[in-house]
């Protein structure tokens, strides 16, 4: 079995998939936009060159989304996308990268259980956990 987070944007996948690609280092290994989807009629012509499904992979892990068709589009809440990071230089990194231009809820430093954690919401608004456990 596997869990893949599929994030949900109002236009801006795209932009957000460019984004995290750098953040995290990985690469955008396939996107397609509502145009060239078998519902391209029934979207609005604006909408056509929104994306319709997006696909990267960092690592041996994989993040999908999608813009949300008109008016469908609903702002995350609930829940976070975590990282589990085990080099604490890369845990800072990639938690400064996510938080250009986002907020950050909690910086990133040394807890209980952790090396390093630290919340944001990136500048798409999507709320991301990085954690950098000690070692055992």
């Amino acid at each position: 079995m596997q869990m893949t987070p599929y994030l949900t944007f109002a236009g801006t996948c795209e932009a957000a998939f460019e984004f995290y690609a750098r953040c995290l280092g990985g690469r955008i290994v396939a996107k397609m936009t509502y145009a060239e989807t078998p519902m391209a009629d029934q979207m609005p012509a604006e909408s056509r060159g929104k994306i319709a499904h997006a696909r990267l992979v960092a690592g041996d892990r994989v993040l999908m989304g999608s813009d949300a068709p008109p008016g469908r589009f609903e702002e995350t809440r609930g829940m976070s996308v975590m990282l589990g990071i085990d080099d604490p230089a890369e845990a800072e990194r990639v938690f400064a990268a996510l938080a250009d231009g986002g907020t950050v809820r909690m910086p990133i430093q040394k807890t209980f259980w952790a090396t390093r954690f630290g919340m944001l919401t990136d500048r798409f608004g999507i709320p991301w956990m990085v954690n950098c456990e000690q070692a055992s």
